[in-house]
């Protein structure tokens, strides 16, 4: 399997945070190793563990004058050194606690405690300080326990104290060893913790230049690649041909070009005649989007891979030349009197080695370092609304605009409601114009040529998921400075209504959803969009169902005023339904809820300068307990109860109240007691039958069609019509 280059790229595959196997050298010596790409807004951590323990024990009474601690890592130190020298920054943590131990013996005297670094040298500072400075994080500034020293530990009190922070000198890690050396006194003890490896960014990655002039190239000294060659790029362009590289010899040569729209060609003699292997794509590779070239050569075979097209192999001649004998520069982006190449050229490894492409390209006229234009290719990352943001190097997502964030907009934004909380979220905020906040906020993205906004409403999209198990409830409430709402609901019945008064009819317009319990506890997705008179309206993995307004009725929602969340505490005459559902208010989870280009939850959680929109009732507690699985798959009938709710009950869960309030863990609690006795009350009914099978005649009350049933619970199921639901309805309670 071909590895990625590091967690960078494996980000720019749409990954999310996991384990993931990289090869920082390609195809080189080193080989893959595992890893954990932690993919957060803006960065990309590499995390490399070791086998040390947190708060490992040296000393008391230990009869050695020195300790040594040793740490193996998940990977080579040539593996983790290849990661440490292509990252932006790296750290690792270090903490010694310490009571009657000294540490570093400051201001001055043999440090009793060191720790060894890359390439085995020791090193003498500690956490938070820097190469060269005998001090721990305290020294550096100056609130060390007793200030003659640089070091709490090195007061040498009967009490603990500690000194810890980050070793950030990438060039020293990882830290392979530690030996300490003062806890040979009664008295004396100490632990050490020592944390991951973290590096943050790929600068080879991103390492790219672009050709601007037909002319341009760069070059570099010649490629040593005699028996093997093993060659990766990334490439982007908008014209039809050109070539990537090239390097001569006598007669040999190696040679990568883009030959047509469709087809990169490999080609290379090693004095057997010339060899071509070409790679065609069905889809055009001049369309400004990054593609991925791997070329390889050794002495059996030659392979050209293009993204993930099959790869094209060619073998070697059994007999002949073998060896690449080349004399003259390498050249990038151009070769001698043919046509260059126009575009960007990104990450070049040739054997393992990423050529600088940025520093040649600074003193080379007709290429300039970097390259822009991420988003064409990355973009689609940027799911639910966000908006791809182009970086010097690389991009990110802007999911300011939306109910959801992490670095894709995946993630739910959610929270728990403890009954008679609820969040209100004022569209009109002091100090701001109606006219100006419409216009920012309420209008939606898809009439951007609204240029004198009126406060009305044509249309509105909402959307939320929720979990609850308590009904009748107010789930959302738009307020208006009319007589005009929006409401959805969940009906005594635990069903849902999605309530409409925009004025002209005499009562509100209500579309109600018979057809499930929408208070079973499990998680709901809703989708309500209208525009003007039609409503549509998908709930869950249903099909979406379109609704008419009546005629009568007003297709503007004059004066929207604020949004309710779990309550409505509104001035004026509410609607009388409404008002008997707002007693005691909701209590479950509402999660990433979007109206237009508001998002109220976010808003209150991720405070920016929304704060003097949002009024909060209560705490509101951070949760996904509401959101709906990423992926469920299609259900099987519109009425089948099993599938969501199976599927639901997988989703992770962040140990935060739900439902009604029950702990989870007392629930699995309950659940397993309840299976217990089930058993033995089974157990028990069986010792009974048995005794009685030999006392004569008896009558039994077996079910119809127990003969042919496989076992005594299929004989009930047979018989008993309402037995499948008895179970659903057990199995909601179980899941709750």
């Amino acid at each position: 399997a071909i590895h990625e280059l590091s967690c960078e790229a494996y980000k720019h595959l749409g990954k999310t945070s996991n384990s993931y196997w990289i090869d920082p050298d390609g195809s080189g010596a080193l080989g893959p190793l595992r890893v954990y790409c932690n993919m957060t807004e803006d960065k990309v951590w590499t995390t490399v563990y070791h086998d040390l323990q947190m708060q490992t024990s040296v000393g008391g009474n230990s009869l050695e004058k020195l300790s040594v601690l040793q740490l193996n890592y998940n990977a080579t130190m040539d593996q983790i050194s290849a990661i440490t020298s292509s990252a932006e920054y790296c750290e690792q943590f270090i903490s010694y606690s310490c009571k009657m131990s000294r540490l570093l013996n400051t201001p001055e005297g043999n440090p009793y405690t060191w720790w060894v670094g890359k390439a085995n040298e020791k090193h003498y500072y500690w956490g938070g300080s820097g190469p060269g400075i005998q001090k721990c994080a305290c020294g550096i500034e100056r609130n060390c326990t007793d200030p003659k020293y640089y070091c709490n530990c090195d007061a040498d009190y009967k009490q603990w104290r500690k000194d810890s922070g980050m070793l950030s000198y990438k060039e020293h890690l990882p830290v392979s060893q530690i030996v300490v050396g003062d806890v040979d006194r009664p008295g004396s003890e100490a632990k050490i913790s020592v944390g991951p490896v973290r590096c943050q960014g790929d600068r080879n990655y991103w390492n790219a230049a672009s050709f601007i002039t037909s002319s341009s190239y760069l070059h570099f000294s010649t490629f040593q690649g005699e028996t093997s060659a093993d060659i990766s790029f990334y490439f982007k362009t908008s014209a039809s041909d050109g070539v990537f590289l090239e390097n001569l010899g006598n007669t040999d040569f190696i040679k990568l070009e883009l030959k047509s729209p469709k087809e990169v060609s490999f080609s290379f003699d090693v004095g057997n005649g010339p060899v071509e292997i070409i790679v065609r794509s069905p889809n055009q590779l001049n369309d400004d989007q990054w593609h991925r070239v791997n070329a390889e050569r050794n002495v059996k075979q030659a392979s050209l891979q293009v993204d993930q097209l099959p790869m094209e192999v060619q073998k070697a001649p059994t007999e002949g030349h073998t060896r690449l004998e080349l004399y003259s520069q390498l050249y990038v982006g151009a070769a001698g009197g043919q046509r260059g190449f126009l575009g960007c050229i990104r990450s070049l490894r040739m054997n393992g080695v990423t050529l600088d492409l940025e520093e040649r390209a600074k003193v080379t006229p007709g290429v300039k370092p970097g390259c822009s234009g991420h988003c064409t290719s990355y973009g689609m990352y940027c799911a639910n609304g966000g908006k791809c943001v182009e970086k010097y190097n690389g991009y990110s997502c802007d999911c300011s605009k939306t109910a959801y964030d992490g670095p894709f907009c995946i993630k739910d934004v959610g929270a728990f409601f403890e009954e008679g909380m609820w969040l209100r979220y004022n569209f009109h905020s002091p100090g701001t114009s109606m006219k100006d906040l419409v216009s920012r906020t309420l209008l939606s993205s898809a009439d951007p040529e609204a240029t004198e906004p009126n406060l009305n409403l044509n249309k509105e999209e909402l959307s939320f998921s929720f979990s609850t198990t308590k009904s009748p409830c107010v789930l959302l409430y738009i307020s208006s400075y009319t007589q005009d709402f929006m409401a959805v609901l969940v009906k005594p019945s635990g069903n849902l209504q999605i309530r409409y008064n925009l004025g002209g009819t005499r009562e509100p317009y209500n579309i109600d959803v018979d057809h499930r319990n929408m208070a079973n506890g499990q998680p709901h997705t809703v989708n309500i969009t209208r525009n003007g008179r039609d409503v549509v309206l998908q709930l869950d993995h249903y099909p979406p169902t379109s609704y008419s307004l009546p005629t009568a009725s007003d297709i503007q929602f004059n004066s929207p005023k604020a949004l309710f969340l779990g309550k409505v505490i509104e001035i004026g005459k509410i609607d009388q339904d409404i008002f008997k559902y707002n007693t005691p208010g909701f209590t479950g989870c509402l999660s990433r809820v979007q109206f237009n280009q508001i998002a109220p939850l976010k808003a209150a959680l991720r405070p920016i300068n929304a704060s003097s929109h949002v009024h909060i009732q209560g705490e509101l507690v951070e949760s996904n307990c509401g959101a709906s699985p990423l992926t469920i798959p299609p259900m099987s009938a519109a009425t089948d109860p099993w599938h969501l709710d199976s599927a639901s009950a997988d989703f992770p869960y962040n140990g935060q109240a739900i439902g009604d309030g029950v702990n989870r863990n007392s629930a699995i609690i309950g659940g397993v007691i309840a299976v217990v006795i089930f058993t033995i009350l089974c157990t028990l009914v069986f010792l009974i039958r048995y005794m009685f099978r030999h006392k004569g005649t008896y009558h039994t009350n077996e079910a119809k069609g127990a003969e042919s049933a496989e076992s005594a619970d299929a004989a009930i199921m047979n018989n008993d019509p309402n037995f499948t639901e008895t179970i659903d309805e057990s199995k909601k309670e179980w899941l709750i």
